[in-house]
């Protein structure tokens, strides 16, 4: 059946010409079939009257590691008190779901997900990285490939108190990634002080790159670092975090495709400063928001959480933040079918009850979701069933 949505008051397409007003589209199947003026819209099936409110694509939140069980809550606790941030706190994750059945994981996978979609989250990257062993790490990437839109091999996450560094990535190189290569499309590397350095990040990316994977790179967290630099030579989709930039690091994103993924959620939980996506956005580097979802470092599936914090807090106009949680994901994830709202793009919307994406910014905190659909389906949300 096809659906006729008209009375939207501001309607964000993310294609040429900005946003239309007093606009309608029409859902047809899993794609959008006609966006346009509300007064030439053409007869549907089925009519949706929004009466005013503001529509705009699906959130696509590119970062998310949501194959996981435990809880870190104390170590929360001990960062607010004052403890900084050591990305050796993953390991305590790596135990909690090495000890997870299939069924306790897949459910928490599960329920996360559909946290987000309700929140607007209409395409969904997430990835392995709690396993770190080639039975788990095979594992999270089965289930987070029966759930989520883009599934990432992070097995170079961190290195296994029990194993040398080097053995390590011989088995990331080796073994785990011919296990996993079949259910995921992007491989990924923590290229950090305190997980993986340079050389070794050179290796597991240019393995991934044997195997036909996307690359995708965690870099320049907790401090500057190669990440960013590597991500570039590699050609890398994405390189996520970007905290700590030099200015070469920041012209050679704006020279290249690799896009700059910042993460405010986990920048304010860590306690770190905040990505300099201003800086990214003037030199001309594609910048994309996400949440970066995880029990650690930012528990929260909120993109609307971000996107106020990039607006109020890292000088980014509403219509840029609502552009990189939207075509900037998209892009990080090498997609042009979703992100925007155009005829024969994915029938990905999300509907606020606001008149204009403004008030992501204006009223932060508040839950603004009104509808969502997702390939042409509705989800249900508090507000709208």
């Amino acid at each position: 059946m096809s659906t006729l949505i008209t009375g939207i008051r501001e309607l964000t397409t993310n294609t040429e010409g900005g946003p239309l007003h007093d606009a309608a589209v029409v859902l047809d199947g899993q794609h959008f079939a006609w966006v346009g003026p509300a007064q030439d819209a053409p007869a549907a099936d089925d009519r949706i009257d929004l009466a005013g409110r503001a529509a705009l694509p699906g959130w696509v939140d590119s970062h998310t590691h949501l194959v996981f069980a435990g809880d870190r809550t104390a170590e929360f606790e001990a960062r607010m008190a004052g403890r900084p941030y050591r990305a050796g706190g993953i390991a305590t994750t790596v135990a909690a779901t090495r000890a997870a059945s299939d069924d306790e994981l897949s459910v928490n996978l599960a329920r996360h997900i559909a946290e987000a979609r309700r929140q607007g989250t209409t395409c969904l990257e997430t990835k392995t990285g709690y396993g770190l062993s080639v039975e788990d790490e095979l594992r999270s990437a089965k289930l987070a490939a029966a759930a989520a839109d883009e599934v990432t091999f992070l097995g170079a996450h961190l290195v296994p108190a029990d194993m040398d560094a080097e053995k390590y990535v011989d088995l990331v190189c080796g073994d785990m990634l011919d296990a996993v290569a079949p259910y995921v499309r992007w491989a990924d590397v923590f290229c950090e002080t305190g997980a993986f350095d340079r050389d070794q990040s050179d290796r597991v990316l240019r393995a991934a790159k044997a195997h036909g994977l996307g690359l995708r790179v965690h870099g320049n967290q907790l401090g500057e670092g190669a990440g960013v630099q590597l991500a570039v030579e590699h050609g890398a989709a994405s390189v996520d975090h970007c905290t700590y930039l030099t200015d070469a690091d920041i012209e050679a994103l704006a020279s290249s495709d690799t896009v700059a993924t910042v993460l405010p959620a986990c920048d304010l939980s860590t306690r770190q400063r905040l990505a300099p996506a201003r800086a990214l956005l003037d030199a001309g580097a594609t910048v994309a928001l996400a949440t970066n979802a995880n029990p650690g470092s930012s528990y929260t599936t909120s993109m609307a959480f971000c996107v106020a914090t990039a607006v109020l807090q890292m000088g980014l106009s509403v219509a840029e933040a609502v552009h990189a949680a939207t075509a900037g994901g998209a892009r990080a994830l090498r997609r042009d079918d979703v992100g925007v709202i155009r005829v024969g793009a994915r029938a990905d919307l999300q509907v606020l009850d606001a008149p204009s994406v403004t008030h992501l910014a204006y009223r932060p905190g508040v839950p603004l979701t009104y509808a969502v659909w997702r390939l042409g389906r509705q989800i249900k949300t508090p507000m709208f069933d």
